[in-house]
């Protein structure tokens, strides 16, 4: 899973509708064809520059660090003031003759008024009202600015906890609009609320020694001085008893007091205000294309179908196993033999599979990318309600590699035979390969090197599983059989988040049908059920992605024959970064015709 930053398309959008400011529209200018290139160039440079300036932690994610000393802004008037600057920068876009553009520049227009439009079609749900969950939202983000905000000097650190001072400000911010959304009666559900409270009290309750925030001044090379240690060790645990963990402690009791007993009691999307409308727009906003909910669960259940026969058969005739699916989905759930008993095993069997997967790339790819990628484990404070995995992309200046992150809480619950297509999804040759790729197409303005359709993102994440039984990677049965698990897994997506957020489920439906298909771990299955539930939509972008590029590639397979070269196939997937499923098949079905052209 790509982080909760999970689309750079969404942190662009959540940055923009907490932006301060709205810039002037400029005069036209001439109108002319390279008068017309440069205004566009002006726009879309103008645009980065404002994401940066007003999401100062996208800014430092990707490398910038001119606004290391400050906070978005979490307050609804800045929410508004967001839409309206998009509203001006589509108005600045729309005054740029289109007719005058041709070729890669009106491609981008295109894709920029798209993207425009999109994030302005969020207005009338008014997201700020739900600002946390269990797996997102400022309690769990916070503390990742040590991840990426630097710490070399004593001005570093300066800059540093002026954020922690502001921290009580945006937690302000975030109440306020929770209680607006209790007026609106736009809440999470109640046991997703219990699961935020368990994590606001942890952080709010540690030695403030104990807690993320503290680590920059622990780790070993601090670039301090042994006086500067001393004196900002000192500033950062009163800081951190003074002003970050009472921010903590005021958000659990508004969240116990206030927001708790307020939580709806049904967990689908529909039994919100506006739920059915707000559940139809996020399958078109995360699937990229027209599907209903009804298409979305019977596709999920002929997938379903599909895999399950196939799950059968390896299970009967190559494993041999004497007993139904059932019984040897419990067999693998419970034998010791699926399972590390230390977490730096599990660290270790994780290096193993993707240092194999890095000599195989060349066999599937003609372009590889620069940017290194890191296995990290992930860090205690929020591993309990996290997934299995997922990945944090480098920045594009380079300043740290790409991460990795592995779930080693309850390693009874993280079987062995799943970790072959977890490494192949998360790191390569799926989002780290596929992203970085994205960002090093240095012709592509920035914020196509930014997209993050999420049907595009996943999709290759899950056909990246499916690469792994051409390059050899699923070197046993088990490994196999734990591929066709995560497939499985995907397909149970459509069923489930369809059937809790259109067909009215309720949770424990929603857990029985995956515990029934697949052999995921009990603790494992809740709490993705439980994402689901908090981000409609996104769970059905892997499986529809997926079967769109299966689907394109078998049609460049049967259009080239012999002609056909599965590297050239990936590099043109790859090539124009992430796009909507509809405009990667107008992009393939060209680069077939040209290819065919060519004899």
């Amino acid at each position: 899973m790509y982080n909760v930053r999970y689309a750079l398309l969404l942190v662009v959008f959540l940055a923009a509708c907490s932006a301060p400011e709205t810039p002037e529209a400029p005069d036209q200018g001439d109108g002319g064809d390279s008068a017309s290139v440069a205004e566009l160039q002006v726009v879309f440079n103008d645009y980065h520059e404002y994401v940066l300036r007003t999401s100062p932690e996208t800014a430092d994610y990707e490398g910038d660090h001119r606004y290391s000393d400050r906070l978005s802004d979490y307050s609804a008037a800045a929410a508004a003031k967001g839409y309206d600057s998009l509203r001006v920068y589509l108005a600045r876009l729309r005054s740029i003759p289109r007719n005058t553009l041709a070729g890669a520049d009106l491609v981008n227009y295109d894709m920029f008024e798209r993207s425009v439009q999109e994030q302005l079609s969020f207005e009338e749900f008014r997201g700020y009202m739900m600002p946390l969950t269990q797996q997102s939202g400022l309690h769990i983000d916070f503390p990742q600015i040590i991840e990426y905000q630097p710490f070399d000097s004593a001005g570093d650190y300066a800059r540093y906890f002026m954020r922690l001072r502001a921290f009580p400000g945006a937690v302000g911010h975030v109440i306020t609009n929770m209680r607006e959304g209790i007026a609106a009666g736009v809440v999470q559900p109640k046991f997703v609320v219990e699961q935020i409270i368990a994590q606001t009290e942890n952080i709010g309750a540690m030695d403030p020694n104990d807690t993320p925030f503290m680590v920059p001044l622990l780790r070993e090379d601090t670039g301090l001085t042994e006086d500067e240690q001393i004196r900002l060790s000192a500033e950062l645990v009163s800081l951190i008893g003074v002003f970050v963990q009472p921010a903590y402690n005021k958000l659990t009791e508004f969240l116990q007091d206030e927001y708790l007993p307020a939580a709806r009691t049904e967990p689908g999307v529909w039994s919100l205000p506006d739920g059915i409308k707000r559940y139809n727009h996020m399958i078109r906003w995360h699937t990229t294309t027209n599907m209903t909910a009804d298409d979305i669960f019977e596709t999920g259940q002929s997938e379903v179908a599909r895999i399950r026969k196939e799950m059968e058969r390896l299970v009967r005739e190559d494993i041999g196993f004497e007993g139904d699916l059932a019984a040897f989905m419990k067999y693998v759930r419970t034998d010791e033999r699926f399972y590390y008993k230390d977490k730096d095993s599990l660290m270790a069997g994780y290096r193993r599979i993707l240092d194999n997967m890095d000599a195989k790339l060349p066999q599937l790819f003609g372009v590889l990318p620069k940017a290194p990628y890191e296995l990290k484990e992930m860090e205690a404070y929020r591993a309990r309600s996290a997934p299995q995995a997922y990945y944090y992309q480098a920045p594009e200046d380079r300043s740290r590699p790409g991460y990795f992150y592995v779930n080693t809480y309850d390693l009874p619950s993280r079987p062995t035979y799943t970790m072959t297509a977890l490494a192949l999804h998360e790191a390569v040759p799926g989002h780290h390969l596929q992203i970085a790729i994205a960002q090093e197409l240095d012709d592509l303005p920035w914020f196509r090197r930014q997209l993050g359709f999420t049907a595009f993102v996943e999709g290759w994440g899950l056909y990246a599983e499916y690469l792994g039984y051409e390059t050899g990677m699923y070197e046993d049965v088990y490994q196999h059989f734990g591929a066709l698990t995560f497939e499985m897994w995907r397909a149970c997506r459509l069923v489930v988040d369809a059937g809790l957020h259109a067909k009215q489920w309720d949770r424990e439906q929603a857990v029985q049908f995956m515990l029934a298909n697949t052999p995921n771990s009990e603790l494992d299955l809740r709490s993705e059920v439980d994402r689901y539930i908090v981000w409609p939509g996104q769970a059905l972008a892997y499986k529809v992605g997926e079967l769109k590029l299966k689907e394109l590639r078998s049609r460049a397979e049967q259009a080239l024959g012999n002609s056909f070269n599965v590297r050239n196939f990936h590099d043109e997937v790859l090539g124009a970064g992430a796009l909507p499923l509809t405009l990667l098949e107008q992009r393939i079905d060209d680069w077939i015709a040209a290819q065919q052209s060519k004899g």
